[in-house]
């Protein structure tokens, strides 16, 4: 019988497997991503000095956000409230994509960061934070005498 369940490629039926779960649990992938779980959605790149991460969080009181650093272990956190909150007898609520509730995203970063060299500012909805690498563990030029 275990023969026959992995008949063709193990790989693709891994995949339609995956496929079929999200679909089970409402976290079918679109052009933004996987729907649910995504939010803040995030960018983040890295230069020879730092870290840089760009989170989306529109709407959303920067006073109520949380980032923590522990371990190379950096945690966002937070909560967006919804629009419609305690008006349900006001409106017939048709369509609602935008995501309200509690948040938290967790992001492993490289063990040579700097722990002291972190900042965040938050501007027009666009939460930066930068994390600069260590001094030592930076690339340098070493001349040949």
């Amino acid at each position: 019988m275990i023969p026959s369940m992995l008949r063709g490629d193990l790989f693709s039926q891994m995949d339609r497997l995956q496929r079929e779960m999200q679909q089970v649990f409402g976290m079918e992938p679109d052009i933004r991503g996987l729907v649910r779980g995504g939010f803040p959605t995030m960018n983040i790149g890295s230069t020879p000095q730092s870290i840089e991460m760009y989170a989306f969080i529109p709407g959303i009181d920067p006073n109520t956000i949380d980032v923590n650093l522990e371990r190379g272990v950096l945690t966002l956190s937070g909560e967006r409230q919804p629009e419609f909150a305690g008006a349900a007898e006001q409106y017939n609520v048709h369509v609602n994509e935008r995501f309200s509730g509690r948040f938290r995203k967790v992001i492993s970063l490289s063990d040579d960061i700097d722990p002291d060299g972190v900042t965040a500012q938050c501007r027009d909805g666009l939460l930066h934070i930068s994390v600069k690498r260590r001094q030592e563990a930076q690339r340098r030029r070493i001349s040949v005498q």
